[in-house]
C-alpha cells in the first residue's frame, strides 16, 4: 500500500495516479485530516499492512521510526517535485518492490538517498542509477 502524507498536494497526488500508481492520502482515503506525525501517522502505519509513507516532514527521518512493517520515505524536494521523485524511488533497484521497502526510514533528494535499514545500526548511502 503506497499512502502519501497530507502534505503531497493534490496536484501530485493526481500526477501519480495519471500513471496508474494506487495511492491513498491521509486524511482522504486513510486516516483524518490534521494527524500529527508522531503520536497518529505512526500508530496508523502499524495498523495498515506493509505500508510505503511518502511524506515532505524531515522530522520523520529518525532511526527510532523504523519498523518492519512499514517504509517511510521522506522526500526533500520543492512540493511540487514530490511525485516525480516518488515515481523515481519506486523504480530504484533497491526499492523497487515493496518488499524491498520495509522496514527501512529513507531520506531522498534528487541526488542522493540515505538510509536507516531496521536491521543495520548505522546510516547508509545509496547513489541513483545512472
Amino acid at each position: 500500500m503506497i499512502v502519501l502524507d497530507e502534505n503531497i498536494i493534490e496536484s501530485q497526488r493526481q500526477l501519480l495516479l495519471r500513471r496508474n500508481l494506487r495511492v491513498c492520502q491521509i486524511g482522504f482515503e486513510v486516516g483524518r485530516k490534521g494527524m500529527d506525525d508522531r503520536e497518529q501517522v505512526i500508530p496508523l502505519l502499524h495498523r495498515l499492512r506493509r505500508t510505503t509513507l511518502f511524506t515532505r516532514d524531515l522530522g520523520l527521518y529518525q532511526r527510532t521510526s523504523c519498523h518492519e512493517r512499514y517504509c517511510i520515505v521522506v522526500l526533500a524536494v520543492e512540493k511540487a517535485q514530490a511525485a516525480e521523485l516518488i515515481l523515481r524511488m519506486l523504480r530504484h533497484p533497491h526499492f523497487n518492490t515493496q518488499r524491498k521497502r520495509m522496514g527501512t526510514i529513507i531520506r531522498a533528494t534528487p541526488t542522493s538517498i540515505r538510509l536507516w535499514p531496521s536491521v543495520m545500526a548505522i546510516e547508509r548511502e545509496l547513489s541513483w542509477p545512472a
